[in-house]
């Protein structure tokens, strides 16, 4: 498989072994695990991370093993979710930032073109979101409106 913006070859890098129970050495039972999850996201912490805490912390190798859901699934059953996706909102920040970076240095050719490839990821990712139902037919990126969802 190829790179999406590049013409090289994807990485190979290391997979998680297939697993179907939780591993026998975790001493939490489910509830405890949603409960956590629940705990930190109301302490602030975004999605990617309360996993990261769970499993350097906690020891917790995986909620969904543990749960039988996967952390966002724990979040909206307790109306926690937030409301755009992680990933798609990482990337509308990175195109803030490269915007107000172009503004200063508007013959940064190298950033203009990173800007392209990064709201093309943004319209491909949008599209994706409004065909499963996670953001409603008409939502639409903005550049105006995207400056006033980052703050």
């Amino acid at each position: 498989m190829a790179r999406l913006h590049a013409r090289k070859r994807g990485k190979s890098g290391s997979k998680k072994p297939p697993r179907t129970a939780p591993p026998t050495w975790v001493d939490y039972t489910a509830e405890e695990v949603e409960n956590l999850v629940v705990k930190l996201r109301k302490d602030g912490h975004s999605v990617a991370m309360i996993g990261t805490i769970l499993r350097d912390q906690y020891g917790i190798p995986s909620v969904r093993l543990i749960t039988g859901k996967k952390i966002t699934k724990i979040l909206e059953e307790n109306n926690l979710a937030p409301e755009l996706p992680e990933d798609l909102m990482f990337l509308i920040r990175k195109a803030v930032k490269l915007r107000k970076h172009l503004e200063q240095h508007p013959k940064d050719l190298h950033s203009r073109r990173g800007l392209q490839l990064t709201e093309s990821k943004i319209r491909r990712l949008v599209k994706y979101y409004r065909e499963t139902g996670r953001l409603p037919a008409n939502w639409r990126y903005d550049p105006e409106q995207a400056k006033l969802l980052v703050r």
